[in-house]
């Protein structure tokens, strides 16, 4: 099993809170993680139609066959069970007792915060980062990671393929949760859908351009939307703006929490392909982009990460938050280093460089340098992980 990183804070939540809920998608390994932390515990698992029966139909009796501690996978499908819970945390009174899980915050995140105020801890957790997978000794070339993604089945045994994976994982998602939302009444639009929000990751979202090639409303667009960032398909990443100008666009930009979910979607499934697809570069952005997300969520820290764009052509990939500052940093795909790339970055320090925490680098895929020509450089594939701990993995000054 590859050790995950959030390990030690979901231990540490538990010591402080009657119970913990983990969100995240379908098959990140929500329950595995939960079941290798408190082997001991009960576990019950809600998608299985006699438990979720029982959990519906006599909750109390659900709680005598599963007792405390106890692993509830799936909460999504039986969310009234949350308020026994809520009143057997206050009877008991102890910390550590429940570990819920969720794939689905859209039915959830209202009687989550309802029922479980103060009783709960909530965590997000995303697929494997490149970090958790360098260390079980997984390391793949550039093209291969941005096909195989990063769903923890993938590397559980040699010679799974990605393509097949995915194709059964989106029939899941499809099935399972989209469905049973009610929100969307025409599975083919919304599937076209899907597919023409993978060709826009790393791009601004515009609903009424895409509700033109969809040919539902905007409205629907944004429901729609809605649904994938509550399940965590797919990652908004805000812009950031301050009050000083009005030439900075506020439009969000769209990343998937899997890139190789990405890649499936637009018909990429070997490397040779995404060689040569014109998506590459932007599919290699989103892949960096959710190392800061999973690296915010694995050390438990609050999620400040931006890009930012002004009508002026200026814009900086990403800007990940620290005390109330910025490390700016761009994603190039590129194999070879180009002191072009750190034009944008530059420029966005020189204007506004009393918000800048640390002055950042540029994440690329070339060869690791640690200067070229006064600026700093990675690969993001280096020793170092990506943007974890308080410190940057590079800094430079200029």
């Amino acid at each position: 099993m590859i050790v995950r990183k959030i390990e030690p804070v979901i231990r540490r939540l538990m010591g402080e809170y009657p119970a913990v809920t983990i969100f995240g998608p379908r098959q990140c390994g929500k329950t595995t993680l939960a079941l290798s932390l408190y082997p001991g515990f009960s576990h019950a698992n809600l998608e299985d139609l006699q438990t979720r029966k029982l959990a519906e139909e006599d909750p109390y009796e659900f709680f005598i066959r599963y007792p405390e501690p106890v692993i509830i996978d799936e909460i999504q499908r039986v969310p009234s069970l949350l308020s026994l819970v809520q009143v057997r945390i206050d009877e008991r009174k102890e910390m550590g007792q429940y570990i819920i899980t969720g794939s689905q915050q859209i039915r959830l995140q209202n009687t989550v915060s309802q029922s479980l105020a103060g009783r709960t801890a909530v965590v997000n957790l995303l697929p494997l980062s490149l970090d958790e997978l360098a260390n079980a000794g997984i390391a793949m070339d550039r093209d291969q990671q941005l096909v195989s993604g990063f769903m923890p089945y993938l590397f559980q045994a040699p010679g799974r393929t990605p393509s097949d994976y995915y194709r059964s994982y989106l029939t899941t998602y499809v099935e399972r949760d989209v469905a049973s939302v009610g929100a969307v009444h025409d599975l083919s639009r919304f599937l076209a859908f899907l597919t023409l929000l993978a060709g826009r990751c790393g791009q601004l979202v515009n609903n009424s351009a895409l509700s033109g090639e969809v040919g539902v409303s905007s409205t629907t667009i944004g429901s729609w939307l809605s649904i994938l960032e509550a399940s965590h398909l797919v990652y908004i990443l805000r812009p950031w703006f301050t009050s000083r100008t009005s030439q900075i666009v506020k439009t969000p930009k769209i990343y998937f929490c899997d890139v190789g979910f990405a890649a499936h979607l637009l018909g990429i499934s070997t490397p040779a392909q995404m060689n040569r697809d014109p998506l590459m570069g932007k599919l290699f952005e989103n892949m960096i982009v959710m190392e800061a997300v999973k690296a915010r969520y694995n050390a438990g820290k609050s999620n400040q990460l931006y890009f930012f764009r002004n009508s002026n052509g200026l814009e900086v990939d990403l800007l990940v938050g620290q005390q109330r500052k910025l490390i700016p940093y761009e994603i190039k795909s590129g194999r070879i280093m180009d002191s072009k790339h750190t034009l944008n970055l530059k420029k966005f320090i020189s204007k506004y460089p009393n918000d800048i925490a640390e002055n950042g680098g540029v994440i690329y895929s070339g060869e690791s340098v640690e200067r070229f020509k006064g600026y700093a450089y990675r690969n993001f594939h280096d020793s170092t992980p990506l943007f974890e701990d308080n410190e940057p993995p590079f800094t430079v000054s200029f």
